[in-house]
């Protein structure tokens, strides 16, 4: 399982090198999430190699909010003054996630309308 942990941790470092060296505004784990996801479809067999060490993540991944948690607790003075700014910001982003996801929805599912019809007239009786 070492070797699957390693292979996790090299992508993570890839994608924090690449964020470094670009000067990309994003998140190096994420960068090195989609080089992972690239490596995957490329090669298949790498999923057998790290998927224990995946689930063995996934199955403490509570745990590892903890940092998170404790971080946002500890930078909460600095947001003071700018309570109102932060709400807005959380309501219009989840509204914006729920409408993207919504439209997303909208075009990956089959367009049904034969059964959406016997669906309702079904429940009117």
């Amino acid at each position: 399982m070492l070797p699957a942990f390693a292979i996790l941790l090299l992508f993570q470092c890839l994608g924090e090198g690449i964020v470094f060296l670009l000067g990309w505004p994003i998140p190096g784990p994420v960068v090195g999430m989609t080089l992972l996801f690239a490596a995957l479809l490329a090669w298949p067999a790498l999923q057998t190699r790290i998927e224990a060490a995946a689930s063995e993540l996934l199955r403490h991944l509570s745990l590892l909010f903890v940092p998170a948690g404790v971080g946002i607790i500890a930078a909460a003075g600095s947001g003071s003054g700018h309570w109102l700014a932060i709400l807005a910001s959380l309501a219009v982003s989840t509204l914006l996630t729920l409408a993207v996801t919504a439209l997303i929805l909208r075009k990956l599912l089959p367009d049904d309308k034969e059964n959406c019809e016997e669906d309702a007239d079904a429940g009117l009786r």
